[in-house]
């Protein structure tokens, strides 16, 4: 009498290797791409590798890194924001020209700027959801009219195009060490915003893999129709992930407001573009649904180390914009081929 055949063990229950789980990580081309730029910027420019060369690097990765990080989170969610470079902006002329104007405490104008920017943000997320246009469209007009606001508010108040010298009003020195301080180690100085970059990277990390939300947003970046059909709060979480995108744009414009004391009114121009390019850097697709926060804040190093090499290197600066350009395709394509291999082993 034979012995039944045991029965084939299911491949879906089979434990995933970590080569496996590693080429499924949407963060795997930037981190090779930035050991890249790393490894290349250390033969090419002598300077480089000093602590104080380093520091520097830091410091505009986390300028880029802090906005990069909600970007992506937006772009995993299946949206854009084309206003987040001034809003920045918005929200550093608000706390200056309010508390200014009023001659409150340096602190009431930093927290009416905070509300400001998160209604900004609601109007961008709340448009999306009830007129169903596009966020390229949504997000310029925002774009556009902060643009205007910006000038022509700062030029009505202050009369020129930049805010009043605030360093002798009450609340700068306290809200200046929250926003804008500054520790010397030595040779190396390490700035406040490094810090605010770390942790806005974890916690956005630990939204996307150990919370509900984090479902949401991959699930609407998906499908929205299909989110919604299980029973995902689509509108919800649209909505904050905007809100998200202006929160993390208070805090990089009160960084500017108390790391320089004055404001220009055109400044953010374009900079949303660099938030973009670092999480798609990083891993994010332009279609949604994949990506995450280290991978941005990956991204956003790569560009700290390609803005500053250049410069150790003593290249002309101006073929900055193509190496990010470039850096840009090379990106995408590896990312489109990381997943392509991820899903064919899945």
């Amino acid at each position: 009498m034979s012995t039944p055949a045991a029965p084939a063990a299911d491949e879906r229950l089979a434990p995933a290797s970590h080569v496996r789980r590693m080429l499924g990580r949407p963060e795997l081309g930037a981190v090779v791409g930035a050991a890249a730029v790393f490894v290349f910027f250390c033969f090419a420019a002598d300077s480089f590798l000093k602590a104080s060369s380093l520091s520097t690097v830091l410091y505009s990765a986390s300028t880029i890194g802090i906005m990069a990080v909600p970007v992506a989170l937006l772009m995993i969610g299946g949206e854009f924001d084309l206003s987040a470079g001034v809003m920045v902006t918005t929200s550093a002329l608000i706390s200056s020209m309010f508390s200014y104007q009023m001659t409150a405490n340096l602190w009431v104008g930093v927290l009416v700027s905070l509300l400001v920017t998160l209604a900004l943000g609601f109007f961008n997320g709340f448009m999306l959801t009830r007129t169903k246009l596009p966020s390229f469209i949504i997000t310029l007009g925002t774009f556009l009219m902060l643009t205007g606001l910006n000038l022509g508010f700062t030029k009505l108040i202050s009369g020129s195009v930049s805010t009043k010298t605030i360093a002798d009003m009450e609340g700068f020195a306290s809200a200046r060490a929250l926003f804008a301080s500054q520790w010397n180690i030595g040779s190396v100085t390490l700035k406040v915003t490094i810090l605010w970059w770390l942790v806005l990277v974890a916690v956005a990390t630990w939204i996307l893999l150990r919370t509900r939300a984090g479902n949401w947003i991959f699930a609407v970046g998906g499908g929205a129709d299909a989110a919604r059909a299980v029973g995902v709060p689509v509108v919800k979480t649209r909505i904050g992930l905007y809100m998200g995108v202006a929160l993390c744009a208070w805090i990089s414009g009160q960084h500017i407001l108390f790391s320089f004391d004055v404001v220009q009114s055109g400044e953010g121009v374009g900079n949303e573009f660099l938030y973009i390019i670092a999480a798609v850097i990083g891993g994010c697709l332009m279609t949604g649904g994949y990506g995450s926060a280290i991978g941005s804040a990956v991204g956003a190093f790569i560009f700290g180390m390609t803005s500053n090499g250049i410069v150790y290197a003593q290249w002309n600066p101006d073929w900055f914009k193509f190496f990010l350009g470039a850096m840009l395709l090379l990106a995408t394509l590896l990312n489109a081929w990381v997943r392509k291999r991820a899903e064919a082993r899945a």
